[in-house]
């Protein structure tokens, strides 16, 4: 028989009942529920790869003709973070900017500060219109560890929390329309130790794998060697993942003539088969401050690489929205343009229609 409890015993009883129960604490939210900031407050229509094209989800043809801007931990050091950046370069008639995230600078201002930092840029360009690739902005040589500079070191473990973040954080804002894993591999001809182009694929392929699986729409841009510029190797052995888009830096100086013929060869094939974007490209004159080997140009170049990205469907992203970084798109703060910016704004605005 059950012994029956004496009512002062109940009442104790009762009390440490309630007391365990108010002390419970509540469920935390899954690790992989994005924050409310980092949702769509505008929701732009979600792209999707369909053979050589992005697409909507009526199945029209997209083409991004946007602006790649500057390091958001850069443009907070310099006192231009906010909103009137991204209005700037709507005005310029983008429809993607492109985001690059330096290793150093996301170590230095802490992963809490960056990601608001993002979520802010990421919800003022949806609200503009705007679409968003986000770049892990690193140059070097992942699998030997030699990187350009240091403010590019970083390590395989690092890339891929990166990623995992970012895709968890934005897997359901459509805004976040690409992923672009590696800005520029390059061994600088051997000297940063061997680059065999099958182990970078596995590493690609690797990081897409787990990218969508946590967001089965992502799209990984992907960069070929030589800074960035060659796909030579895409056509024989292409990353094995869905939604792939490819990705070149065609500097004027990377081939120095015969543009069209090279520039096929090298990386335009490559449109026959799957979507392109040139996230970095353009052009200064020799002798302007910062000028440097491959970006050294002018119009001729910036006609020719525009009609050849016209004509094969290739998306762009001219390298810098900035002033001090080069080849800079500004000539100062106030947004005047420097004479590419000229150009390029022109471009977007004939091309991109409202």
């Amino acid at each position: 028989m059950k012994p029956r409890l004496t009512p002062w015993l109940s009442v104790i009883s009762f009390c440490f009942a309630s007391l365990a129960v108010a002390q419970t604490p509540a469920a935390p939210a899954p690790f992989t529920a994005p924050p409310e900031e980092a949702k769509a407050g505008v929701t732009l229509p979600a792209i999707s790869v369909q053979g050589n094209r992005f697409v909507n989800p009526q199945g029209e043809t997209v083409v991004f003709r946007g602006l790649a801007l500057s390091d958001p931990g850069e443009l907070a050091k310099k006192g231009q973070w906010g909103r009137r950046y991204f209005e700037e370069a709507r005005k310029w008639n983008a429809n993607v900017v492109r985001i690059p995230i330096h290793p150093a600078d996301w170590r230095q201002l802490g992963e809490e500060r960056y990601l608001q930092m993002l979520d802010e840029a990421i919800r003022w360009s949806g609200e503009l219109g705007m679409y968003v690739i986000i770049d892990w902005h690193t140059i070097g040589n992942l699998l030997t560890g030699v990187f350009h500079t240091p403010r590019y070191l970083t390590t395989r473990d690092e890339t891929f929390r990166f990623w995992y973040t970012i895709a968890e954080r934005y897997k359901s804002n459509p805004v976040v329309a690409m992923y672009e894993l590696y800005n520029e591999p390059t061994n600088r001809d051997g000297n940063m130790g061997p680059l065999p182009w099958a182990d970078y694929r596995r590493f690609i392929e690797d990081l897409a794998s787990m990218i969508q699986t946590i967001n089965p729409r992502a799209i990984v841009l992907v960069a070929g060697f030589n800074w960035g510029y060659e796909l030579t190797h895409v056509r024989y052995d292409p990353i094995r993942a869905k939604n792939v888009a490819y990705v070149t830096h065609p500097y004027p100086q990377k081939r120095r003539e015969n543009w069209e013929a090279t520039w096929q060869a090298d990386w335009g094939y490559v449109a026959e088969r799957y979507p392109i974007v040139a996230t970095e490209f353009g052009f200064m004159q020799d002798g302007e401050r910062g000028s440097h080997v491959p970006v050294i140009g002018d119009e001729t170049y910036g006609e020719t690489i525009i009609a050849f990205f016209e004509k094969r469907g290739i998306s762009w992203t001219p390298w810098v929205f900035d002033v001090e970084w080069t080849p800079n798109l500004l000539a100062d703060w106030d947004y005047t343009p420097s004479r590419q910016g000229r150009f390029f704004k022109a471009k977007m605005q004939e091309l991109n229609k409202r």
